[in-house]
Parts: structure tokens; C-alpha cells; sequence
């Protein structure tokens, strides 16, 4: 049986949050090509080095807490009650900034690789 049993906050620190993807050994359960999850601790004012262009993924982000905004083209959405959240589709280019210290969820699909920022 393949069981992984962890806690969100201590295995993303490991992994700039990233709790399930393509990035995972192989083998590892929390090895996916189909999606990825994210657990996003961040810092008031800690924004996205710069924008997501050429996005080949659809998202959720789910806020935890804290107050965060997601930029979009044409579009600022500002998540700032528990359990707000926003989907965008593949083709939208989004970055984002933490208003004030925040937690988000996000899942990505499909998980593909080349979107870290150095």
C-alpha cells in the first residue's frame, strides 16, 4: 500500500511548498504528472519575481488566510476572506503579491515543469 502521511507546513518548507507534483522522485506517492499542490506560506509584501507568461496549466488558488492579491491581464483579485478563491485557465498569464502575511492552497494542472523562478 502506498500511503504518505505528513503535514503540509513542514514538508513544504523543503520544497518552496510544493507538497505533490512532477518534482517528486519517482516512486514517491506524492509523485504526479497530472497535478501539483502547493501549501504557500508568505510574508506581507512578498510578491512573484515576475509574471507567469506562456502558462500551459489551469489553477486554483485558495486562500488560508491573510489577505493576497493575484494579478491577471486586466485583472486584480484581491482573495481576502478565508476560503476566497480564483481559477484561471491555461493562457492566462498571473503573478501575485501577499497584502499581508497569507497562506494559500494551490493546485495545478497538469504538472509540467519550467515555471520556478531562479
Amino acid at each position: 500500500m502506498r500511503v504518505y502521511v505528513g503535514n503540509a507546513v513542514m514538508d513544504g518548507a523543503g520544497d518552496d511548498g510544493w507538497l505533490l507534483g512532477h518534482f517528486k522522485p519517482g516512486g514517491d506517492v506524492r509523485h504526479s504528472d497530472d497535478v501539483e499542490i502547493k501549501w504557500g506560506t508568505h510574508a506581507a509584501g512578498e510578491e512573484r519575481a515576475r509574471w507567469v507568461s506562456g502558462e500551459r496549466r489551469t489553477a486554483l488558488l485558495v486562500l488560508i488566510s491573510g489577505r493576497f492579491r493575484v494579478e491577471l491581464p486586466g485583472r486584480s483579485v484581491l482573495l481576502a476572506e478565508r476560503g476566497d478563491y480564483v481559477v484561471w485557465g491555461e493562457g492566462v498569464d498571473h503573478s501575485w503579491r501577499a497584502e499581508e502575511e497569507s497562506v494559500v492552497m494551490t493546485v495545478r494542472w497538469p504538472s509540467v515543469a519550467g515555471y520556478k523562478v531562479p
